[in-house]
């Protein structure tokens, strides 16, 4: 039945296993069943224009939670599920998002040829993951150690709706109802702004028209993570996108409530210590706090210390001596090694207690100061581009390759299908924090932070009919110590000015921080960095122009940030965004003029759709003829339009006149040269283009009457012609007479002699 709260809708079904068909409650079966009964309850509420409906009870039953959630036809299932035992020897909570798409959803099958099942998560796939796990890991008791993996899987997708927000919603859904301690709920909603007008969850076809797209994840209170992109916007509108989608998060996070009052199973509890044992450990924290407090304020606030590296010597003293006063207290091995598992977590405790109280930072800036910056370009000889920006001691080394349209990059997704131009690629090598590890090729981080300064450049980047060039921009981490990810976005900004790709504004970025307590006091720290990332804390990434924003990313190790938190972050930001370009500007203001010579250059033109097979010729026999002499690359569009790319100019202009002329069109009293290739009772064909003849009529041959064509011209002759017609059909009617009636000299014969030979004029 349908309750008219938009709640509940309850079915029994029995499960056959003979049969292997689950059967209606009451419906008799005359084979043997099992009597499992499967509860199905459906919850449903109108949002943003369209329904949102959450089952669940149908799938993954043996999961802690799941259900699903539907949102137009885009249906994605969520599952949580803990292990039973805690993980031992690890000093992290250990949290798994995955977001699987299937290319059935989507009624597609992979283009490969030789893998047709789905491998390695996209990275669309990636980033929704890291989306949503952002979103939900504040919420977690981070002394947890055991497994815990949320699972969003998309079903089916309509095209119009992105299953991102319906998949973070069905993960706290899941979290909720299942027995896995979470201190939700959650919601999420897609922001856009169309005509001045907001739009709540805009489908893909509006986001197109909208000036920003901007996802909202939080309580109805508080803001625990965004991610946005945007046309340059300003931050009072940016500001204004975040308290709509909050606001309308309060219906979906009341109704998740509801759920899990409804169907919530009671929560475990985290397994705790003996209050003996627990009364001990706290004791010998309290004994380790003590300590430090007294150590830190003359070690760390004592003098400026600028660097992660005079910092950490500090720190690695700062633990011996910790140590020699534990083994002096006659503290034994074993709870030795438990005491110093508390160092960095009261370390980082006392930091934002002295930027709380003191306003004081370890390397003694103002809470609104940035580390020392410095920007350059033209570093690598033979890159089409380069930039290296530094800010403390985070450094990042860009370069860009520019290629032709073929290089475009082919996607093959449930999501996202066709070429993408524009690239911008992440590496962050274990050196640059000074760690010797494996290198396994770019992980979730590196997508991440490569996907965010793409999309704090995208907005920049010149259209395709003016730049018709592939962009790969490559930045390389060689040291890091606090947003790596806005570092790459200054210094690959450089290197496209560099480059000379003419983007209509540089980009600049900058890391904002903020340390808090559970009174409710804060500062926003500008540029955070190593130590300062702690609990209290966030990562609130800004990217932009002088005009506005056009990237943002924030998570945060609080249960959220209030709006009064988000404005102030933005506008310290700003600031601090200014400061950086000037920096930036100061190495290279506006893009070169030039391409550099090692770059590939591009002639783009159209010709007649209807003449492109001449350029490819039967099995591509032409086209490939070009390639192969002249070494170019060639693209040809089903509108006509020839992209030929070479980094040599001559073989640049060799093939672009060959295919120019296999695509000439003759035009009425133009005059072309060429050579005679069949003759016939009533005339001859001349060759005016390659591949391309016309007829030259026996009373066109000359002013005066001939009686066979082989009086005047014979095969392999070059000749003269006027064109006198082109009909609907594309043929071509030559003239040699006229050329000679107007007193064309060279008309006929490539030699002076406009007459026939041995020959006179017939009266």
């Amino acid at each position: 039945m349908y309750i008219c709260i938009k709640f509940v809708i309850c079915s029994n079904l029995i499960f056959d296993r003979q049969t292997s068909r689950l059967l209606l409650g009451h419906q008799k079966s005359k084979v043997w069943r099992s009597k499992q009964k499967i509860m199905v309850k459906k919850f449903e509420l109108e949002w943003g224009g369209k329904n949102l409906i959450i089952e669940t009870g149908k799938f993954a039953g043996q999961a802690n939670g799941s259900c699903t959630v539907r949102y137009g036809d885009t249906l994605v299932l969520a599952t949580a599920t803990m292990s039973g035992n805690q993980r031992e020897g690890i000093d992290f909570f250990p949290l798994m998002v995955e977001y699987e798409e299937k290319l059935y959803a989507a009624g597609k099958i992979k283009g490969s040829r030789f893998i047709k099942r789905e491998g390695r998560p996209t990275d669309e796939a990636i980033l929704t993951a890291r989306l949503i796990d952002r979103a939900i890991r504040p919420f977690f008791d981070d002394r947890m150690r055991n497994d815990i993996q949320v699972v969003l899987s998309t079903l089916s997708w309509d095209q119009k709706n992105d299953p991102d927000i319906p998949a973070m919603v069905g993960a706290s859904v899941a979290l909720m109802i299942s027995d896995i301690p979470w201190n939700g709920p959650i919601a999420a909603a897609r922001v856009g702004q169309i005509n001045g007008e907001w739009v709540l969850n805009p489908t893909y076809e509006a986001r197109t028209k909208s000036s920003m797209d901007v996802v909202v994840a939080g309580t109805e209170e508080k803001v625990c993570m965004l991610e946005a992109g945007a046309s340059e916007v300003l931050e009072t509108d940016v500001l204004e996108a975040i308290k709509f989608g909050q606001k309308h998060l309060k219906s979906i996070t009341k109704l998740v409530e509801a759920i899990r009052e409804e169907i919530g199973k009671t929560k475990m509890s985290i397994v705790e210590e003996d209050p003996e044992a627990a009364s001990e450990k706290e004791g010998l924290k309290n004994k380790v706090k003590e300590f430090l407090r007294e150590k830190l304020a003359s070690c760390l606030f004592d003098s400026k210390k600028e660097s992660k590296a005079s910092r950490q010597e500090v720190l690695d003293k700062l633990e011996k001596e910790l140590e020699e006063y534990l083994k002096e207290e006659g503290i034994g091995k074993d709870r030795r090694k438990d005491a110093m598992g508390f160092f960095y977590g009261i370390v980082e405790e006392e930091i934002s207690r002295v930027i709380l109280e003191k306003e004081l930072r370890v390397d003694c800036r103002a809470l609104t100061e940035i580390r020392p910056l410095a920007a350059e370009v033209a570093l690598l000889p033979r890159t089409h581009g380069s930039g290296y920006f530094t800010r403390g001691d985070t450094h990042v080394l860009s370069a860009v390759t520019l290629g032709s349209p073929a290089d475009e990059q082919t996607l093959d997704g449930m999501e996202v299908s066709g070429k993408k131009r524009f690239m911008h690629h992440y590496n962050f090598p274990p050196f640059s924090v000074g760690e010797a590890s494996p290198m396994r090729g770019p992980g979730r981080r590196e997508i991440g932070h490569g996907a965010l300064a793409e999309r704090a450049l995208l907005p920049v980047l010149p259209k395709t009919e003016i730049f018709p060039y592939t962009i790969r921009v490559v930045s390389e981490v060689l040291s890091s110590n606090g947003s790596s990810s806005m570092a790459s976005t200054c210094a690959s900004t450089l290197a496209l000015m560099d480059a000379g790709v003419p983007i209509h504004a540089p980009v600049a970025g900058i890391a904002m921080g903020l340390a808090s307590d559970e009174k409710g006091n804060y500062r926003v720290l500008t540029d955070l960095q190593d130590l300062e990332d702690s609990k209290g804390g966030m990562d609130f990434k800004i990217a932009g122009t002088r005009t506005g924003i056009t990237a943002i990313q924030m998570d945060t190790k609080t249960l959220g940030l209030t709006m009064e938190m988000v404005e102030k972050t933005l506008g310290q930001g700003r600031e601090a965004r200014m400061k950086i370009l000037d920096v930036m500007e100061s190495a290279i203001a506006t893009p070169r003029p030039e391409l550099s010579p090692y770059a590939p250059r591009i002639i783009s033109f159209k010709i007649n759709p209807d003449r492109i097979r001449d350029v490819i010729g039967p099995g591509g026999k032409i086209i490939n003829e070009i390639i192969d002499n002249t070494g170019v690359s060639i693209d040809i569009a089903n509108d006509g339009t020839v992209v030929i790319c070479s980094s040599q100019p001559p073989s640049l202009d060799k093939a672009v006149a060959w295919v120019k002329s296999l695509t000439q069109e003759a035009e009425v009293g133009e005059i072309y040269q060429g050579p005679v290739t069949r003759i016939l009772d009533f005339g001859a064909f001349v060759e005016i283009f390659p591949h391309k003849d016309g007829l030259v009529h026996i009373s066109e041959l000359a002013p005066y009457r001939v009686d066979k064509v082989t009086d005047i011209v014979k095969i392999g002759d070059v000749v003269r012609v006027k064109v006198i017609k082109v009909d609907e059909q594309g043929r071509v009617d030559l003239s040699i007479k006229r050329l000679q009636e107007n007193g064309d000299k060279n008309g006929g014969h490539d030699r002076d002699n406009t007459r026939p030979r041995n020959d006179r004029p017939r009266r």
